[in-house]
């Protein structure tokens, strides 16, 4: 039982609308920890001249907040088993807005690379909680089902937002303000949070202590493979410093894998990586964050240097994108209904490889065949990400629901690294290692073009196999998210 002088509800709600408040606080949440993912991305031009900011910083810019976010999701989730739920997403919000507000402080690359990889773990501590007091406000099944489907929409909108945000934002103020803003949207959340959400009670908790050494090495593996690709173009690719980061990265992983079959209470139980169900969506949800990441990433550079639009414009020509994240859930949930996870699945993958093919050639065809190859790989990344991400949660134990989500973020933000990582090392590779300011020459626009196609194409190849492979060892299943 709660204490008599606890102000929030201690009952479930029996509507979306009886729930209005706490679901919406959840969704702001979620939101803002996404759309933080992108919105510094359409600002990356603007950042580099003020910071003097070549590619390889630009791509920690945006890869720090990502790398902290994806290796922490794991133990905030346990934690929040551990010391409430409730409370780890209140302290997690307050952190976030706090951390924003210090980017008037940031003169240089590295401290905004630090701030930023500071914002990661404080939204690690929202993310994978977010969706699981999800499941704690109703308990009807169906309604759990429609919320969760609105965190989902929600989510990968405001991933895909954040350009647009941005873009729109700088035509009247700094930079800068694209962080503060995080503050009074982490405050209204915090409050919907503290005023609809039930608290933690303490049957519900775990006195399983934390496993430290498994968060250690999992950050440690992601982060020395995703800084191997770095090092490769600055220090080359048989330099000391990069085959080091091989080396760790392995070391980290099999050292990770080691630790949590041995530990009595591991962070992650890998058992669970028996259920192909699980095992397939986890690998297809990070072929999905490599399409967007890499997509969002490079665009954002091609309208802007190559086509020297503005950041308002720059973020209107994500659009599509936009509208087909919205409009594309009767195809992903038709396509479940009537050949099951696995096909539908299958048939996005199908659709992200061959976008990303299509992107390749499209590069220097204009705006218009462009956009079209937007809007088939928004309805493939609507498809995988939504379907993978109600069959993993729902093949895990009922009271492992907070784990099962954590790990589909944390799938989703391994991908987000590497997808960012490639690309903005393939460019810097294949064009140029800083970013000149200014018009663009015919040349370097060409040659831009050229390395934006072999970057599709690498992708189309890893995407569509990993994407197409975890998608195999999903069931028939042909459960949706939304029931009607």
């Amino acid at each position: 039982m709660t204490s008599v002088t606890e102000t929030v509800p201690t009952r479930t709600y029996g509507s979306l609308r009886a729930a209005w408040i706490p679901l919406a606080a959840l969704c702001l949440a979620f939101f803002v920890e996404m759309v933080d993912n992108t919105l510094l991305t359409i600002a990356l031009p603007t950042i580099g001249r003020d910071l003097g900011s070549g590619t390889t910083a630009l791509q920690w810019v945006t890869g720090a907040y990502s790398l902290t976010f994806g290796g922490l999701l794991l133990t905030a989730g346990s934690a929040a088993d551990r010391l409430g739920r409730r409370r780890v997403l209140l302290y997690g919000l307050a952190a976030f807005g706090l951390i924003s507000l210090l980017v008037v402080f940031v003169h240089s690359a590295g401290e905004l690379i630090a701030l930023r990889a500071a914002l990661g773990v404080a939204a690690a501590a929202m993310a994978p909680i977010t969706n699981s007091l999800v499941f704690r406000l109703f308990d009807d099944e169906q309604l759990r089902m429609r919320a969760m489907t609105i965190m989902i929409v929600v989510g990968m909108s405001g991933f895909i937002l954040g350009p647009l945000l941005g873009g729109t934002a700088l035509a009247h103020v700094s930079w800068e303000w694209l962080l503060v803003v995080n503050a009074p949207i982490a405050l209204i959340a915090w409050i919907g949070v503290r005023m609809g959400v039930a608290a933690d009670r303490p049957e519900d908790l775990t006195g399983d202590r934390l496993d430290l050494p498994g968060a250690v090495l999992s950050i440690a593996t992601i982060g020395l493979a995703c800084y191997m690709l770095t090092s490769g173009v600055e220090f080359g690719w048989a330099s000391i410093v990069t085959l080091g980061c091989a080396v760790g990265a392995v070391l980290a992983l099999v050292g990770f894998i080691w630790h949590e079959r041995r530990a009595s209470q591991p962070m992650l139980d890998l058992t669970i990586f028996r259920s192909g169900t699980v095992r397939g969506a986890s690998i297809a949800q990070i072929g999905t964050s490599i399409a967007m990441a890499g997509v969002m990433f490079g665009l954002i550079l091609h309208f802007q240097y190559a086509y020297g639009w503005s950041p308002v414009k720059a973020g209107l020509a994500n659009l599509p994108m936009i509208i087909t994240m919205i409009a594309a859930t009767p195809i992903s949930e038709g396509l479940a209904r009537k050949y099951g996870h696995r096909i539908a699945c299958l048939v996005g993958a199908v659709l992200l490889g061959g976008s990303l093919a299509g992107l390749a050639w499209a590069v220097d065809h204009g705006y218009l065949p462009i956009a079209i190859f937007m809007v088939t790989l928004t309805i493939g990344l609507r498809t995988v990400m939504t379907i993978c991400a109600v069959a993993l949660v729902a093949a895990m134990p009922e009271n492992r629901t907070s784990i099962g989500t954590a790990l589909n973020d944390t799938a989703q933000e391994v991908g987000t690294s590497v997808g960012t990582a490639v690309v903005g090392t393939l460019i810097a590779a294949l064009v140029t290692v800083s970013l000149p300011a200014g018009v663009w020459s015919n040349e370097l626009v060409t040659s831009f073009f050229h390395g934006e196609r072999v970057t599709y194409a690498i992708l189309a190849v890893i995407v569509g196999l990993v994407a197409g492979f975890g998608a195999m060892t999903l069931t028939d299943s042909h459960e949706t998210e939304e029931p009607h």
